[in-house]
């Protein structure tokens, strides 16, 4: 039998400090450090360059650091650096615990079998075996975020870029993971299908408890999803705060540019 670790609820669910990482002679992340407790949702924001997809990939396991540690609360574990970990424990952690939301959906989705078996496969991954559990449970999913359920045996690429995304975000969700990665998750929708789902990705992150952490160029997803931000530029961390603390009194000569940019489209 497994013995799971029990993890303290009022600790850090991620604690990361001094993360460096580099390609070449180019800082990608430089000593990087924050904390992330449960239910809280932290953006990490900047322009394309800035780090913030590379610090992502470090951040989920995909991509060892340099130097720094990467401080997890796994139930298994307690919290322990995802990096001193076996790869089989690492993945296990991704598998359970985690969930992970692509900016194309044909990233994070099967396309050559149905949606229903995108969303029920976390389930098979994690031992459920009983078909009728499956079927209802991601007929329930299909629900919560928005689709046809008389859809579920189509298959993914019949299905418009945003109920791809849609279908990946139920997948990712469906296993209870107790913190999501999100990179770039409405890049290269449509405006008013962009609203709709950040709509749904706050009220199920905000009902599920989650935490969650969102890479994203736009500053509007950012107010609207986080609770602190993140603001890169050429791998450092310049300013980091609650969200509308940074947002409406930025201090950083870099964020005010970003803030502005946007206040004059």
């Amino acid at each position: 039998m497994t013995v799971m670790t029990q993890v303290q609820s009022d600790g850090p669910l991620l604690s990361v400090k001094g993360l460096h990482h580099y390609f070449g002679p180019l800082a990608a992340c430089r000593n990087v450090s924050f904390e992330l407790r449960r239910g809280e949702i932290l953006g990490i924001v900047g322009e394309s360059g800035s780090g913030k997809t590379t610090l992502l990939r470090c951040l989920s396991g995909q991509l060892a650091p340099a130097s720094g540690e990467v401080l997890f609360a796994s139930r298994r574990h307690g919290l322990t650096d995802i990096f001193a970990l076996s790869e089989q424990d690492r993945r296990r952690i991704s598998r359970e615990e985690w969930g992970y939301v692509h900016q194309n959906p044909r990233d994070g989705l099967r396309m050559r079998v149905s949606g229903g078996a995108n969303v029920a496969e976390p389930m098979m991954m994690n031992g459920t075996r009983h078909y009728g559990q499956m079927r209802a449970l991601s007929l329930d999913w299909f629900a919560r975020v928005e689709l046809d359920t008389a859809r579920i045996d189509n298959k993914p690429r019949t299905f418009s870029g945003g109920m791809q995304q849609r279908l990946q975000i139920a997948r990712n969700l469906i296993h209870g993971p107790s913190l999501v990665f999100m990179d770039e998750p409405t890049g290269g929708l449509d405006v008013s299908v962009q609203a709709r789902l950040l709509d749904l990705m706050r009220a199920l992150v905000r009902d599920m408890g989650l935490a969650a952490i969102i890479v994203t160029h736009d500053i509007g997803v950012a107010r609207l999803l986080a609770d602190r931000l993140l603001v890169m530029k050429s791998g450092d961390v310049v300013e980091q705060g609650l969200t509308d603390q940074v947002l409406d009194d930025p201090q950083h000569g870099y964020t005010q540019l970003l803030v502005s940019s946007v206040l004059q489209i």
